[in-house]
């Protein structure tokens, strides 16, 4: 039996995880050289005819734009995507809320890598808790989620504060946002892990990918059936 990867000598791609995991290999682009991004998203684009680098860079955009000229590059939330065969598209939707501008990086990240994973996104921009009543004007399109990531630096207060006020699930992301006392999203990390909201969960600092790709396996199980199989 055929193993489920292929070796490309510097990388075995995992042709198989959309059927384990209902969802494809991405590839993370940090320290790849844009010839390796290529061979890789060739063998996962063959395969399941979409895909996403995260923490990518403009070369890497530029040497794969050459082969798919298809190929997107989103500036700020540092991802590349190609979109042969679009991936099915799953119930309900997502909202990405961000406390601040300055955490858009992070927040676009998120929303980026459920579009693609088909996902339909609600995005709320610089509702941070120092100014609530920003939060409060938008609490009926909150509600009307299914999912809530929400980014947030300096003392990460926004993920209890949008607890309080729905029914929804809410998967915190600290940002490195912040000044010295801030430690690079410590503070923003520790907060959110002592929150008072119930059922908070909490992601690494800057993990808008992990926040989302956990939030797209909630919206798989609402499609019929349950399972939300491909």
């Amino acid at each position: 039996m055929a193993e489920p990867f292929v070796d490309l000598g510097f990388a075995r791609v995992d042709t198989d995880r959309a059927e384990r995991c209902g969802f494809p290999e991405v590839i993370f682009g940090a320290g790849k050289t844009p010839e390796e991004v290529v061979a890789i998203g060739r063998v996962l684009l063959e395969k399941n005819g979409v895909v996403l680098v995260s923490r990518a860079t403009a070369e890497q955009h530029r040497a794969l734009a050459t082969i798919y000229p298809t190929a997107r590059w989103h500036e700020r939330a540092r991802c590349l995507t190609v979109e042969l065969k679009p991936w099915p598209k799953s119930a309900g939707t997502v909202g990405v809320i961000c406390a601040g501008t300055s955490d858009l990086p992070v927040a676009d990240e998120a929303a980026v890598t459920l579009e693609i994973f088909g996902n339909k996104v609600d995005r709320i921009a610089d509702v941070g808790v120092a100014g609530i009543h920003r939060l409060l004007a938008v609490r009926d399109r909150l509600e009307s989620c299914d999912v809530l990531i929400v980014a947030a630096g300096m003392e990460g207060a926004l993920p209890s504060a949008v607890a309080g006020l729905v029914s929804k699930p809410v998967i915190a992301v600290p940002t490195s946002v912040g000044y010295g006392a801030s430690f690079g999203g410590l503070a923003a990390l520790l907060g959110m892990l002592n929150s008072c909201g119930s059922g908070v969960t909490v992601v690494n600092i800057d993990n808008g990918f992990g926040a989302a790709y956990a939030a797209a396996q909630i919206t798989r199980l609402l499609r019929p059936g349950g399972s939300g199989n491909q």
